[in-house]
């Protein structure tokens, strides 16, 4: 709110946003915060976060900046020689952005770190390269012992180099990736955790950690009855059992399950690791007991798999049982106009990544290289979802993508496929109000900044404002008072910069 001079907060709870002389003469027992020119917004939720891996591509090695694969080596070697303790855990190489369009081979990786143990996760962290002393560590014995990992022998290198990581490590880690979400305006994170993701220690140790920014949890592990759903609630600390529970795997990785063979790589056609069975027990034990739920799913095949399991769970319990429960599906790429209608119907939300589509689409993106520029076209269709009622929700998936809310705000208003963007008011709004709901926090004032309201806000320096809506515009900004949404800063070049992060009346940054 740009025209705002001052908050007013009482008991974690907002009682007057507006001008500074009105607050402190009509709220002498609140704490008073001047916003001292500052643009004031609800705070922003990330509705898809790993919080360890963010914080170890922070304060380890991170990848995404390597330009081609020696480049990758190079800063693979620079690490292991700084930092001779460990594990070498790197994340965020993507051959499809480098010439020579290959990953590290398993020699190049032993050339650059000796004996050591090294993990480095692609962009997507469905595969990864790891050393020979981390492969013998794991037991793994491959057809190909030069080619990235995948599917199952990722998830099982990958806990082996869980394992070798310190307390210490991920202590710091924990708190670096929170840091910077609280500096980046998030005041709560949503959790996607599970066993083949994070392990049970990592998410337990995050659970407890006590760090300002929220973190709520999903646990990814399928059940098959209302008893174990709620057995294994209890035993996790979990808020659902939804997140990264695989259906597949990603495109990037050619793991993503579908109908038909990706272009680049004519024989496969991905991987599923839950059959229409045991997605149709989770989702029914989970209705039962009252219990989110909810998938990874991304490719139209394994999409089409949850929806039938839908289909049966609302044909046994009913849609409002089935609506009720929030239950969610993360990233859902590959949907149709009928298959979002029926999520729309049945009130299944949609936790999606913007920055998927600023990374990866176009015509001569990663979607464009494994599916065909007509295939990829259809991917992400957030207009599509909005249209039938599916509930949003905006995430980053980081590591996968940078966590700054601005970025995947403004890239669900400038998706490269057009007629799939929706508007800043609608992207601003899964971000925040929305991204409250689909966490099961649905008082109606979660996400705005209201009286009465909880004190959960970023103040902002922002620069310039769009107060215009032309048609034609493909990025404006709302300034409809019934839209809840403030007037919102232009992003066009640059994104605002964070002055001070409160959540529920708590500074968490600033």
């Amino acid at each position: 709110m740009p025209d705002a001079t001052a908050m007013a907060v009482r008991d974690g709870v907002v009682a007057w946003i507006g001008r500074d002389d009105v607050a402190r003469v009509q709220f002498p027992d609140a704490t008073i915060t001047d916003l001292d020119g500052g643009f004031v917004a609800p705070a922003f939720v990330d509705c898809h976060f790993h919080t360890t891996a963010t914080g170890l591509t922070l304060t380890a090695l991170d990848l995404r900046q390597a330009r081609s694969r020696t480049e990758c080596l190079q800063l693979v070697a620079e690490y292991a020689r700084t930092h001779p303790d460990g594990v070498v855990w790197g994340h965020g190489w993507d051959e499809t952005l480098w010439p020579e369009r290959a990953a590290p081979t398993t020699a190049e990786l032993d050339a650059a770190v000796g004996d050591r143990l090294a993990y480095l996760t692609r962009v997507d962290v469905h595969s990864a390269a790891a050393s020979t002393a981390l492969r013998h560590r794991a037991e793994l014995h491959t057809a190909d012992p030069q080619a990235p990992l995948a599917a199952d022998d990722h998830h099982r290198v990958r806990r082996a180099a869980r394992a070798a990581l310190s307390a210490t490590q991920r202590d710091r880690a924990r708190r670096a990736a929170l840091d910077a979400a609280a500096a980046a305006g998030i005041a709560a994170v949503h959790e996607c955790a599970g066993p083949d993701v994070s392990g049970l220690d990592d998410w337990r140790e995050l659970r407890d950690l006590g760090h300002g920014v929220e973190v709520v949890g999903y646990w990814g592990e399928a059940v098959a009855t209302a008893d174990e759903a709620r057995d294994l609630l209890r035993s996790t600390g979990a808020h659902g059992l939804a997140g990264d529970l695989f259906v597949d795997g990603s495109l990037g990785s050619h793991t993503a399950w579908l109908h038909e063979p990706y272009c680049d790589a004519p024989e496969t056609t991905g991987n599923s690791y839950l059959d229409i069975d045991a997605v149709t027990a989770h989702l029914a034990a989970c209705t039962e007991a009252g219990i989110t739920a909810g998938f990874h799913v991304i490719g139209d095949a394994a999409v089409a798999t949850v929806v039938t399991a839908l289909q049966r769970v609302v044909d046994r319990f009913g849609s409002v049982a089935v609506a009720r429960c929030g239950h969610r599906l993360e990233h859902l790429e590959m949907v149709t106009a009928e298959q979002a209608a029926l999520l729309g119907r049945w009130g299944v939300i949609a936790s999606v990544q913007p920055s998927f589509d600023a990374l990866w689409g176009g015509e001569d993106g990663m979607y464009a290289q494994r599916l065909g520029p007509a295939r990829a076209r259809e991917l992400n269709p957030f207009a599509l979802l909005a249209s039938e009622g599916v509930p949003l929700a905006l995430g980053s998936d980081s590591p996968v993508t940078d966590l700054n809310p601005w970025a995947g705000v403004r890239a669900a208003t400038t998706h490269h496929t057009p007629g799939s963007a929706i508007s800043a008011r609608a992207a601003f709004a899964a971000a925040t109000r929305g991204a409250w709901r689909a966490g099961g926090v649905r008082d109606g004032v979660s996400g705005t900044l209201v009286p009465g309201a909880p004190a959960t806000y970023a103040v902002w320096d922002a620069g310039e404002f769009e107060v215009t809506a032309p048609a034609d515009a493909v990025q404006r900004w709302s300034t409809d008072p019934r839209s809840r949404v403030p007037v919102l800063p232009a992003l066009h070049d640059q994104f605002p910069r964070c002055r001070q992060t409160v959540h529920r009346g708590v500074t968490v940054h600033g």
